[in-house]
């Protein structure tokens, strides 16, 4: 019987997912893709938020106790659960990674990918003598700044004195004061300790992967390079190398899709906040009555439990949606990546976080963009000023500028002129993708990089 050379012999690779959705969807489409690539894939999970395999059968999963309580979970402070699972997960991530390490007869395990905020994985690697490789879900803009931070601090930009200031970040133009990304956490200090582990673990590693292209961030790519002497892998956007993945924690109401193939073609505001932002209910009404007032049609999600103090929609006024004669629709949630492709969906209003701006972008769907915390301030400035695919709601929420802002972007020569650079960045972002472009080759460059451990 003829035996595989080592170099024959097929690949694993472990994928260990920060368990927030906007962090298991890109390292899932990732999976898919090393699976499409040849690789074998195990993902190890937190019991909290695990993914479901039923939708992936090729894939082994492995699941950890986390030790997240539920009040850290029910604040919704990302730091909180991204500080715990960093400190309870290390012996169990270890003991899961060494049993699956002395297994291995058939299949040699190339190496880890981690997402980049699950910084305490870099030691459990190095001590396993595993190369640990990092994905970092959000964009290549928003993390310079980020890695930027102690700059910010030097030069006074932090703590910030005035988060409404229009001032410039010299440092990264074309920030303003108000778009340096605050994490908003009931202990800043673990939140500054979380940033800098991240940052200097990612250094550590063996090579870095984004969800991003050179096409879209150019610059920041050039940047990158130099601040970051490891392997660079823009391979993105993930979504775009399969149909719609299912990883959604979710379930999505369909009723949307049935309704929009009633609009006409670019008529419809889509309106989504993402999977984590909460608004007041002032702010919902005035988002309501801004929509409504603009007469042009809208499909709104609105999560259960995302306006303060209420299950659903019942701070709506009464009758408000029999005034609307069907030209609104709202749903608990809804299948994204399909209703950006919708001939009929004429803009998308979202917070900015990275996962939907691509999908926007990638459909050629102009933006408003209202960012919330984060990476998605700096997201938003670049969607704005630097790609100039979307209009920037700058105030607070009132349902006068969201009326302006709904009518420049869907029935005004503005939103035409958007939605031309929308779809020039689309087109670009398609090329990247196919043999000889950026994505396509860097997407070669890391299957080569993980075959070589």
């Amino acid at each position: 019987m003829e035996v595989q050379s080592e170099s024959s012999m097929r690949r694993r690779v472990i994928l260990f997912p920060l368990p927030l959705q906007g962090h298991i969807t890109p390292m899932l489409q990732l999976a898919s893709i090393l699976h499409n690539k040849g690789l074998s894939i195990t993902v190890i999970h937190t019991n909290f938020n695990s993914p479901n395999s039923v939708n992936y059968p090729h894939f082994d999963f492995h699941s950890i106790p986390d030790g997240l309580s539920e009040a850290v979970v029910s604040v919704a402070d990302a730091v909180a659960v991204m500080t715990q699972v960093n400190d309870n997960c290390v012996e169990p991530f270890r003991d899961c990674l060494s049993k699956l390490l002395s297994n291995v007869e058939e299949e040699p395990i190339a190496c880890l990918i981690t997402d980049a905020m699950l910084h305490f994985t870099q030691s459990v690697a190095d001590s396993l003598k595993l190369p640990r490789i990092v994905l970092r879900t959000s964009n290549i803009s928003s993390f310079l700044v980020f890695a930027g931070t102690p700059l910010l601090h030097e030069k006074g930009y932090l703590p910030i004195k005035d988060p409404l200031s229009d001032a410039p970040v010299i440092e990264f133009p074309p920030l303003r004061v108000k778009d340096i990304p605050v994490v908003e956490t009931h202990d800043p200090v673990k939140g500054q300790h979380l940033l800098l582990s991240m940052i200097s673990q990612t250094k550590a590693s063996s090579g870095l992967i984004w969800n991003s292209c050179e096409e879209i961030e150019q610059d920041a790519v050039t940047t990158l390079k130099q601040e970051f002497p490891i392997p660079i892998f823009a391979v993105g956007p993930f979504h775009k190398y399969f149909p719609a993945a299912s990883s959604s924690l979710l379930s999505q109401d369909r009723s949307c899709i049935s309704w929009l193939d009633k609009q006409a073609p670019k008529s419809v505001i889509y309106v989504s906040f993402g999977s984590i932002v909460a608004i007041k209910e002032t702010e919902f009404l005035e988002i309501a009555w801004g929509l409504a007032n603009s007469r042009v049609p809208f499909l709104w999600v609105v999560r259960p439990g995302s306006v303060h103090g209420a299950e659903w929609l019942e701070a709506l006024p009464k009758g408000f949606l029999e005034m609307l004669d069907g030209r609104g629709h709202i749903v608990k949630w809804a299948p994204q990546q399909e209703i950006l492709a919708h001939p009929a969906t004429g803009g998308f209003w979202t917070h900015n976080g990275w996962n939907s701006t691509l999908e926007s972008i990638c459909e050629g769907v102009p933006m408003i963009c209202h960012p919330s915390f984060g990476d998605q301030q700096v997201i938003a400035r670049y969607v704005s000023d630097v790609w100039r695919v979307g209009l920037h709601l700058e105030k607070k929420l009132e349902k006068g500028e969201i009326e302006r802002a709904v009518k420049r972007l869907i029935l005004e020569d503005e939103g035409q002129e958007i939605r031309n650079r929308t779809m020039d960045l689309k087109e670009k972002v398609d090329i990247s993708l196919r043999p000889g472009g950026s994505a396509y080759q860097a997407l070669e460059n890391l299957v080569n990089c993980i075959q070589s451990f």
